[in-house]
């Protein structure tokens, strides 16, 4: 396994975890429709990268599951700590 492989990959999974949360934050302001829609397509292109990444090597299956798991509670204490910075 390539250390740098798995580097690369956790930001990848970082950035695509945070690029979801956005895309579904913007959804959610949205009517009905457009809000499913966009959940269906969201889903898909979510599933299109993972099946990408399963077809590579171990180390960036390994990188990218990384990025994912721990950028949700990093992205959660950075959020606190604005919350926290400005309520000051």
């Amino acid at each position: 396994m390539n250390a740098l492989t798995v580097l690369a990959s956790a930001a990848f999974g970082s950035t695509v975890y945070l690029t979801a949360l956005s895309t579904v934050g913007q959804l959610n302001q949205r009517a009905s429709y457009v809000k499913v829609a966009g959940l269906i397509a969201t889903g898909i292109v979510l599933c299109a990268v993972i099946g990408i990444i399963t077809f590579a090597s171990q180390s960036v299956v390994l990188g990218f599951i990384l990025g994912a798991v721990l950028t949700p509670p990093v992205h959660r204490r950075i959020l606190r700590r604005r919350a926290h910075a400005a309520g000051s």
